[in-house]
């Protein structure tokens, strides 16, 4: 064939003229390169989006798990305190408990010197009856004996701003838990119940619901 034929014969295939192309610049829709670009990219920006997803997960995961470590440590410590002001409670009633049991003796010595001192010198107890204060043969106010009497006042105050009370439990229903029995009578004259605390010989001492000295009294059979 002449090369002036409008077709010409390429390796055993008509082609036209103006049908070829330059290298690289093909038919419009079949272009390779251009299709394999365009899915690599949405492939990319889906991965990306992917390990973004993820890496929020796992922020929120360590999130969750340090605010769990903190309300631990915080109940922890919340407990810790209370059980701490608990203990330093109750060292602190102990003591207080301890001190006052070894000055129970002193207060009862201070009782006994006033009544056995009031009893010498006014027996019938008229005179104290009236004035309220210990008196002296003649029936004379004794100083001495005010002065010892301002001592166990001053004494008593202090337990009571410790918190420590004291109780003569006459007439109440006999409690081993409160109560120390010395005697029982078998017939009280007053006609007191069976079980009925008749007489009180030492009242009794407690720091809130601990008993420091149980009150020794006499029981009705």
């Amino acid at each position: 064939m002449s090369d002036t034929s409008e077709e010409t014969e390429r390796d055993g295939v008509h082609v036209s003229p103006g049908a070829e192309t330059a290298p690289g610049n093909g038919s419009p829709g079949i272009d390779p390169e251009g299709g394999v670009s365009g899915e690599a990219g949405g492939d990319g920006e889906a991965a990306e989006i992917e390990g973004d997803l993820d890496e929020l997960v796992r922020v929120a995961e360590q999130r969750d798990e340090y605010l769990a470590l903190a309300q631990r440590t915080q109940a922890d410590f919340e407990n810790y305190r209370k059980r701490v002001a608990r203990e330093s409670a109750l060292a602190r009633e102990r003591g207080v408990a301890k001190l006052a049991k070894e000055l129970l003796g002193a207060l009862d010595n201070l009782d006994r010197a006033l009544e056995d001192a009031g009893t010498a010198a006014d027996p019938a107890g008229t005179q104290r009856a009236a004035l309220g204060r210990a008196v002296c043969p003649g029936g004379l106010e004794d100083p001495l004996l005010e002065g010892v009497r301002l001592v166990r006042s001053e004494f008593a105050d202090a337990l009571a701003r410790l918190g420590i009370e004291s109780y003569a439990p006459a007439g109440e229903t006999f409690d081993p838990s409160l109560h120390e029995a010395m005697a029982s009578v078998p017939q009280p004259p007053d006609g007191a119940a069976s079980g009925t605390v008749v007489e009180v010989y030492q009242p009794g001492y407690r720091l809130g619901e601990h008993v420091i000295r149980p009150a020794r009294v006499v029981v009705a059979a």
